[in-house]
């Protein structure tokens, strides 16, 4: 298996919007990896990629005949087995899902695996099928993903004798890692520690946890298992059971639980989100595909907003609340639990962050982290800017 094909499968990729405006599927970060990063790995493989017209000069796709597998399965031993098994002339399917199947160059050729012989998974698929389940699997990710990775590997030591370790077999340090002061308990499952990162004084770790390459955990925060802060991110205050992809900066005091936040996202000093309700009751979040509310099932549920969104000092978001791509919420009390893209304001009204001035910020905030905004950055971000137009209903009122 030398390429890999991962596509966007129309039936879970809406389900997964805001994130997947701006990405493919298997871009997606949950545990320490991507799920594309996790299939590379697993099979040494090189990756492409099969989604939405606007993105493929980002994520481009190999010529030739490839292995097309399901950009929202997750890759273990069980599925590694399975497709080694997987002939030309078949498809795998798990019910109507389709898994996996060899195709051609034209894309239309995903669709003649139906004409193949179908085989059914005889086991449950790991699936990504909406946004809560990110930070729903992400514990078990991260620990399969600490297994994936560091095996046979050799940590780096732990040198600052004010630091407390617990379980330190499952503790993996990289190169370039600085802990100053912290507490790091691995009991209840492994902690990652990328390179170049740093952990400054008074920081309170538990486990499962991954801080990627070049990421700061600020003093005194309080981070508790199931939590991954992606590369290039800084946070601070306390974190539970949340996924933070990447290039994002939740560097304050506040709260932030049971929640996904994209790229280049920023949470001003004292932002909290609520990830239960009053009355204990399931949550309800904004569900692209059915352009309305849907419950999740789910206790707690915090925040999902999408790439390039700000929320200024002290913000509070709803329990289940939906940013979507390039909002800026500001303002006392609590917003609307579904922000479209590019909105501006908060509780007291929205109006359009037009994108000029978007762009103005975006260019600004991607500098500091020494990332140069492109043309394929604005192609595909004024697309989204145009694509969810009729989400932001004070535009056809006015």
């Amino acid at each position: 298996m030398d390429n890999l094909l991962l596509f966007d499968d129309p039936a879970i990729r809406g389900s997964l919007l805001p994130f997947t405006f701006t990405r493919p599927v298997a871009d997606i970060r949950v545990g320490i990896l991507k799920i594309s990063e996790k299939w590379r790995v697993h099979l040494g493989a090189e990756i492409s990629y099969l989604t939405q017209k606007y993105l493929k000069d980002r994520f481009q796709r190999k010529p030739g005949t490839q292995l097309a597998i399901n950009g929202a399965w997750l890759p273990n031993e069980q599925a590694i087995a399975c497709l080694k098994q997987l002939k030309e002339n078949q498809a795998l399917f798990f019910g109507k899902t389709l898994l996996a199947s060899y195709i051609g160059e034209t894309e239309k050729n995903l669709d003649s695996a139906k004409e193949k012989e179908a085989i059914q998974l005889d086991f449950d698929p790991v699936l990504i099928q909406k946004s809560s389940t990110i930070f729903q699997l992400n514990g078990a990710e991260i620990a399969s993903d600490f297994k994936l990775i560091t095996e046979g590997r050799e940590s780096a030591l732990i040198t600052d004798p004010h630091t407390k370790v617990y379980a330190p077999e499952n503790i993996f340090i990289e190169p370039g890692a600085v802990i100053r002061a912290a507490v790091l308990n691995a009991e209840n499952g492994p902690i990652y520690i990328g390179k170049n990162t740093e952990i400054q004084e008074g920081s309170l770790i538990r486990g499962p946890f991954a801080l990627c390459e070049g990421s700061t955990v600020n003093m005194g925060a309080k981070l508790r298992g199931d939590t991954t802060v992606g590369p290039f991110s800084k946070v601070g205050g306390e974190i539970s059971n949340s996924v933070i992809f990447g290039y994002s900066n939740k560097g304050h005091e506040g709260f932030l639980g049971n929640s996904v936040i994209g790229e280049w996202c920023n949470l001003g000093a004292d932002t909290n989100t609520s990830n239960l309700k009053n009355n204990y009751a399931s949550v309800k979040i904004w569900d692209y595909t059915k352009g309305s509310f849907a419950d999740t099932g789910l206790q707690f549920c915090g925040l999902m907003m999408g790439d390039h969104a700000k929320s200024g000092i002290n913000t509070m978001f709803n329990t289940g609340t939906v940013v979507g791509v390039g909002a800026n919420i500001f303002g006392g009390g609590y917003p609307r639990n579904f922000i479209p893209s590019f909105s501006w304001g908060g509780r007291e009204g929205m109006s359009t962050y037009q994108f000029h001035k978007f762009k103005e910020t975006a260019i600004a905030v991607m500098a500091r982290r020494k990332v140069e905004w492109t043309k394929k950055d604005e192609e595909i971000l004024h697309w989204i800017f145009e694509l969810t137009k009729t989400y932001r209903i004070w535009e056809t009122s006015s």
